[in-house]
C-alpha cells in the first residue's frame, strides 16, 4: 500500500489550495456556505404508483417503499432529483409492497401492513411508527441544507445507543452514543481512522439508516442524533427491525438491499501469506519463484496456508506466473496478485492461475464509487476467466463492497497498541453488513515474537486473515521467530483449520442474513447493560459460541473478562463460569488465548490437526465438540469449497439437535439429522468423532439404540475404530465416542445415560486450581511453586497436586489430603528448573487429581512461571543484561544504538546534546525495558534525553520504577532540552523498569536514548 503518511501530505497539500482558490475578503464565501435552511410548510402532495411527493415551496420530498420494512426519503432543495450513485450500489429490489395512505390533520400517512411514516405538514417532517402504533423514530426538525450538506435530526431516546459506520479502528463493537463519527475516506490506518466507512447506522431503537450516497457523512449520536452528507441532496434508505433480534434484521434488510455479504472459497479462509519477491528492496534481489521457497517454510513446519501473494509491494512486478501457481498448487496453496495500477490484466493473470486480487490505495486511493467498482471488477475479473469464487481484498472500500471483498484495516504496525485498538474494530464492522474484516497479523512493520503470537492467537477467530511481509526488516511468517513461538503459531492455525466447518458455515449463514461470524456482544446480548459498554469492548463473538478475550498487554493475565448471562466454559481447563460475571486475573501465559464456549454450543471440526482443507479425504471423520444444556441444534454446511456450483443448489446442509439437561443430571442425547443436498466431492460416509463436555461419566452409551463398547483408556481409545472413552483428566472430565463410518443421507442419534449438562451432574462440585501470579525462581536453582485448591460445593478428598512441566524440569508431587467445601487450600510444590532454562516466562500446568461428589476428578490450571537469569555479581550495562520485557512504540528498542527503523541493530550511534555514548539504550516512546537485578545492585545511572538525530523534536518523560513502586521520574524533556542525569537507589530492588512515556500525544520523534545506562552490583 502507498504510504499513508505520504497519501494525506498530497491531500493536504491540495486541499490547502483549494482553500486559497476560494477565499474572498471579508469571508463571504465561507458563511454563504455555511447558511442553514430547513424545509418549510408543505404546500403540495401527491401519490402515484406508491411513489409520493410532498412539495415545501422551491424544495420536494419524494418516499417510495421498498418492503413493508424498507422505504427510501428524497429531498431536493431546488426540486431537481439526482442519484449519484445509480445502480452501483442499491440492488434490484422486485415487486414494491402494497401500500396506502390518509390525511389525518396535521400531516399525511403512508403506511404498509407493518409501519406507517408520518409526514407532518408545518413544516415537514417525518416520524416513523408500527403497525401497533409504537413510535420507532422522529426527526427533531425538517431536513436542513446548506451550500454544501444536508442533515437529517433525529430525537434520541434515554437509552438508545448506536452501532455502525463501517470499518471503525478501535472503535465499533460497543455504543457509538454521545460520540461523533465519521464516514470518509481518510487514510488513516490506526486507532481512529476509519479505513473501510459505510454510510449506514443501526440503533437500537429498533432501525437503520442506510444514506445512499459517495459523499463523506459525519454521524454525531448526541441529542438529537444528527446525520450529514457532504451533498445538497437528501437520500436515504430506512429499515425498520422486527422481533427479539430486530439488529440482525436490520443488517438482513440493508443487506438485501446493497448486497449480501460474499460466500469465500475454503483456501480464502485458510491464513495467507503477502510478501514481493522481484525487484524487493528489503529482501535483495530475487524471482518471483523463490516464493516457492516460502510455501516450502509452511510445509516443512506443518503450518496451514491457504494462498499467497506474490507481488506485494511498489513497483514489484512479477513473473512466472504459470509456474509460480502450479508449484504453489503442489504446496496445496493458490496463488494471488497485489495491484497497484489496474485490471487491465486481470484476464491474463486469472489463466495462469490467480485465485486472489488485492485492490490498493495506489489506485482506488479516491476510494468510494472507484473502490467499490474496483472490489467488483476484480471479484468479476477471477469469475469470467475461472471456475473459481471471486476473492478480493480493499482498503478504502464503501457499501456494497461486502458482496464482493473483504475488508482490512490498512498498514500499520505490530505493538500491544495495534493488538489492543484492533479488538473492537472487526466485531464493530459486523454491524454495518461486513461479514470479512481483519488485519495483518502483527501489522506490516515492526512487531515482535510476542506480539506476533498473542495477534494471530485471536485472529486465528476471524473467518480471514493474513500475514504480510517485505515491509518490516525481518521476515513475518509464523515459523520465522523459532521456538516457543513457532509451536504456538501452529497450534492455533491448526485449531483454525479445524474450525472451518464452523466458521464455514457462518460464512453461508452470513450469505442469508447479512451477519458475520465476528459479532459484539451487544448483537447476541442486546437486553445486556453491559455489552453496550467498555466492559465489553476488549472482547468478541465468534458466532454464537466463542467469546475470545485477546490479550493486548505484555502480561501472562487478563482481567475484565465480562461473560454475559448463560453458562461459559473455560476452552482450556474446561472450568465453567455463570454470567453475567466479570473475570479478573485470568492466567493467560503466552500460549493461552483467553477464549470461553457457550453452553449448549455444538461445534463442527475438522479433527486430525490437518495442514490444508485438501487434506480432507473420503473417509476423513467429522468431529463434533458438544456442550450439553438444554436444547440446542446448528446447521453444518457443506460444499466444494471452491467453485461457484452452490449457487446452482449444489450444496448439503446436515442438522445436529442436542437435548441435555438445562443442569445437572440426566441423559445426553445427539441426533445427527441426514446431510440434504448434494454437491461434487461429498462424502457417502464417515465416521464421527464426539466431545462431550460432561463433567461426569455415563453409565451407557449407545448409538441408535445399540451399546457402544466402553474402552479402559485414553491409548485404547485412539486405536480403536469405535467406542467411548470417559477423559478425566481432558477439561474437567469429557465423554470421547467414535463411531464407524456411517452413511450421511442417514440420520442417527448418540445418547447418552446417567451423565450430565454441561458442569457436572452436581453443579459446582467440581475443584478449581488457581496459582498467584508473578512466581519465579532462579534457572538451576531448587523453589516451589504455590497452588490454591479451592473446592467447590462438596468436599474435594485425596487431593494431589502436581506440574506438568517440560524435560529437564524436576517437580515433586504434593499430597493434600482433604480440601473442605468451599475453602481453599495453598499447596507449595517442590519444583527447579533446569540450569540452563531460558530466562523468561515459561507457560506451565498445574494439575489437581481428587475425588468428589462420587467422581474421579481433574482440574488444571495453565499459568506462567517466572526462570530468572542470574542476579549479577558486579558492575553491568543495562544494554548488556537479558530483557525480560521489552516494549516499544516503533521497532525493537536497541542495544548500543539509538532507535532506528522496524528492524533490530538499524540504528545510530547514541548522541546526547552532541556527546556520543558507547553504550545505552535507544528506545521510542512508549517503551518499557525490564531487567533483573535481583536485590544485588545498590544504584543506577544513566544519561537521558532525545536522540540529535530528532533535531528538536519530540517531548517525552522518562522514569524508573522497581518491583512496582516509582523511583525516579524525569521532567518534560525535548529534542531542545539539555541531557538529563539519572542516579537511582536500587537497593533491595528484583525487577528495575525503565520507562519513557510520550507527554504530548504525538509521538513523533519520541527517539528517547537511556545512554551509560549502568547498575552498580555487588
Amino acid at each position: 500500500m502507498r504510504s499513508p503518511t505520504r497519501l494525506r501530505a498530497a491531500v493536504g497539500g491540495v486541499l490547502l489550495g483549494l482553500l486559497a482558490v476560494f477565499a474572498v475578503p471579508g469571508g463571504e464565501a465561507a458563511r454563504a456556505a455555511d447558511e442553514t435552511t430547513t424545509v418549510g410548510d408543505v404546500t403540495g402532495f401527491d401519490a402515484e404508483g406508491g411513489v409520493y411527493r410532498l412539495t415545501a415551496g422551491a424544495a420536494v420530498a419524494r418516499v417510495s417503499f421498498v418492503s413493508a420494512e424498507t422505504f427510501r426519503i428524497e429531498l431536493a432543495p431546488d426540486g431537481t432529483f439526482t442519484d449519484p450513485t445509480g445502480k452501483d450500489i442499491v440492488l434490484p429490489q422486485g415487486k414494491v409492497p402494497r401500500t396506502k395512505w390518509r390525511e389525518k390533520g396535521d400531516r399525511y400517512e403512508l403506511s404498509t401492513s407493518k409501519v406507517t411514516l408520518r409526514a407532518y405538514k408545518s413544516p415537514l417532517r417525518f416520524a416513523l411508527y408500527r403497525a401497533d402504533g409504537t413510535r420507532v423514530w422522529a426527526e427533531t426538525k425538517g431536513l436542513t441544507w446548506t451550500k454544501d450538506t444536508t442533515t437529517q435530526s433525529l430525537a434520541r431516546d434515554a437509552d438508545e445507543q448506536f452501532y455502525g459506520a463501517g470499518m471503525q479502528n478501535g472503535r465499533g463493537n460497543t455504543s457509538h452514543r454521545g460520540k461523533k463519527v465519521e464516514v470518509s475516506v481518510d487514510y488513516e490506518w490506526n486507532d481512529g481512522g476509519h479505513p473501510n466507512s459505510v454510510p449506514f447506522y443501526l440503533s437500537t431503537a429498533g432501525y437503520g439508516v442506510f444514506r445512499n450516497t459517495y459523499a463523506p457523512n459525519t454521524y454525531d449520536f448526541a441529542e438529537p442524533v444528527t446525520a450529514t452528507a457532504k451533498e445538497q441532496r437528501f437520500d436515504a434508505y430506512y429499515f425498520a427491525g422486527k422481533g427479539d433480534d430486530a439488529a440482525k434484521d436490520v443488517i438482513g434488510q440493508y443487506t438485501r438491499l446493497t448486497g449480501k455479504p460474499f460466500l469465500p472459497p475454503v483456501y480464502g479462509m485458510e491464513i495467507g501469506d503477502a510478501d514481493c519477491y522481484l525487484h524487493n528492496a528489503n529482501r535483495g534481489e530475487r524471482r518471483t519463484l523463490d516464493s516457492l521457497k516460502v510455501a516450502d517454510g509452511y510445509v516443512q513446519h506443518d503450518m496451514p496456508n491457504g494462498w499467497m501473494l506474490v507481488n506485494d509491494g511498489y513497483g514489484c512486478g512479477y513473473e512466472d506466473l504459470p509456474e509460480t501457481s502450479k508449484g504453489l498448487a503442489e504446496r496445496k496453496m493458490k496463488m494471488g496478485l497485489w495491484t497497484e495500477d489496474g485490471l487491465e490484466k486481470i484476464a491474463e493473470q486469472v489463466k495462469a492461475g490467480q485465485r486472489v486480487a488485492k485492490l490498493d490505495v495506489a489506485w482506488v486511493g479516491d476510494g468510494y464509487k472507484k473502490a467499490l467498482d474496483g472490489c467488483k471488477d476484480a471479484y468479476k475479473g477471477i469469475e469470467d476467466h475461472s471456475d473459481a469464487r471471486g476473492f478480493t481484498w480493499a482498503p478504502e472500500s464503501w457499501s456494497g463492497a461486502q458482496r464482493c471483498g473483504v475488508q482490512w484495516s490498512g498498514d500499520q504496525s505490530g505493538s500491544w497498541e495495534y493488538i489492543r485498538w484492533q479488538i473492537p474494530t472487526y466485531a464493530g464492522s459486523t454491524m454495518s453488513g461486513l461479514a470479512y474484516t481483519t488485519g495483518d497479523v502483527d501489522g506490516i512493520f515492526g512487531g515482535s515474537p510476542k506480539t506476533y503470537v498473542r495477534d494471530l492467537q485471536w485472529k486465528m477467530f476471524l473467518p480471514v486473515t493474513m500475514t504480510m511481509d517485505g515491509w518490516a526488516a525481518s521476515d513475518k511468517q509464523p515459523f520465522r521467530y523459532g521456538e516457543p513461538y513457532t509451536s504456538i503459531n501452529r497450534r492455533y492455525l491448526k485449531l483454525h483449520e479445524s474450525l472451518l466447518p464452523y466458521l464455514y458455515s457462518y460464512a453461508h449463514e452470513a450469505t442469508k442474513t447479512g451477519v458475520g461470524a465476528v459479532r459484539p456482544l451487544a448483537l447476541e446480548y442486546p437486553d445486556d447493560p453491559k455489552a453496550a459498554t467498555d466492559a465489553a469492548k476488549y472482547e468478541f463473538l465468534t458466532g454464537e459460541d466463542f467469546l475470545v478475550a485477546p490479550v493486548y498487554k505484555d502480561t501472562a493475565t487478563r482481567d475484565g473478562i465480562y461473560l454475559p448471562k448463560g453458562t461459559w466454559t473455560d476452552y482450556w481447563s474446561g472450568r465453567t463460569y455463570r454470567g453475567p460475571t466479570t473475570v479478573d486475573g485470568y492466567s493467560a501465559p503466552l500460549d493461552t488465548l483467553p477464549l470461553f464456549v457457550r453452553g449448549g454450543a455444538s461445534v463442527p471440526m475438522w479433527p486430525g490437526g490437518i495442514r490444508s482443507y485438501e487434506d480432507r479425504e473420503a473417509d476423513s471423520p467429522l468431529a463434533w465438540d458438544i456442550y450439553p444444556q438444554g436444547k440446542s441444534s446448528i446447521e453444518l454446511y457443506e460444499d466444494d469449497g471452491v467453485t461457484r456450483r452452490h449457487r446452482a443448489g449444489e450444496y448439503a446442509t446436515q442438522r445436529a439437535d442436542v437435548r441435555a439437561p438445562r443442569s445437572g443430571a440426566g441423559d445426553v442425547s445427539v441426533r445427527i439429522g441426514a446431510s440434504e443436498g448434494e454437491f461434487k466431492g461429498k462424502q457417502s460416509s464417515r465416521p464421527y468423532a464426539f466431545t462431550l463436555h460432561t463433567g461426569d461419566a455415563p453409565s451407557r452409551v449407545e448409538l441408535d439404540g445399540r451399546a457402544l463398547p466402553r474402552l479402559a483408556s485414553k491409548g485404547a481409545y485412539e486405536k480403536a475404530g469405535r467406542g467411548w472413552f470417559y477423559d478425566r483428566d481432558d477439561r474437567g472430565g469429557v465423554v470421547k465416542v467414535k463411531t464407524p463410518s456411517l452413511r450421511t443421507d442417514r440420520a442417527f442419534e448418540l445418547t447418552l445415560d446417567d451423565t450430565s449438562a454441561v458442569g457436572g451432574a452436581v453443579p459446582g462440585a467440581a475443584a478449581t486450581v488457581d496459582v498467584p501470579a508473578g512466581q519465579e525462581l532462579g534457572a538451576g536453582t531448587p523453589g516451589k511453586v504455590a497452588v490454591d485448591v479451592t473446592a467447590g460445593t462438596r468436599d474435594a478428598t485425596d487431593v494431589d497436586v502436581t506440574l506438568d512441566a517440560p524435560g529437564g524440569w524436576t517437580v515433586a508431587a504434593t499430597k493434600t489430603g482433604r480440601v473442605p467445601a468451599g475453602t481453599t487450600r495453598r499447596v507449595e510444590v517442590a519444583v527447579t528448573p533446569p540450569k540452563g532454562a531460558d530466562p523468561g516466562e515459561q507457560p506451565l500446568t498445574a494439575t489437581a487429581r481428587y475425588r468428589s461428589a462420587g467422581q474421579d476428578r481433574t482440574a488444571l490450571q495453565r499459568f506462567a512461571l517466572g526462570v530468572m537469569p542470574e542476579a549479577p555479581g558486579k558492575d553491568t550495562w543495562a544494554s548488556d543484561m537479558v530483557w525480560l520485557k521489552s516494549t516499544n512504540g516503533y521497532g525493537p528498542a536497541e542495544r548500543d544504538r539509538s532507535n532506528g527503523e522496524s528492524g533490530a541493530g538499524d540504528g545510530r550511534t547514541l548522541t546526547l546534546a552532541g556527546k556520543t555514548y558507547e553504550k545505552g539504550i535507544g528506545t521510542h516512546a512508549n517503551s518499557v525495558i525490564e531487567v533483573y537485578p535481583g536485590g544485588r545492585c545498590s544504584a543506577f545511572t544513566a544519561d537521558v534525553g532525545i536522540d540529535d538525530e530528532i533535531n528538536g523534536y519530540g517531548e517525552v518523560a522518562f522514569s524508573v520504577e522497581a518491583d512496582g513502586k516509582v523511583l525516579w521520574t524525569s521532567p518534560k524533556v525535548t529534542g531542545a532540552s539539555a541531557t538529563v542525569p539519572v542516579d537511582v537507589d536500587v537497593r533491595g530492588a528484583r525487577h528495575v523498569e525503565l520507562k519513557v512515556t510520550d507527554t504530548n500525544g504525538s509521538r513523533s520523534g519520541d527517539h528517547a536514548d537511556w545512554a551509560a545506562a549502568r547498575f552498580t552490583c555487588a
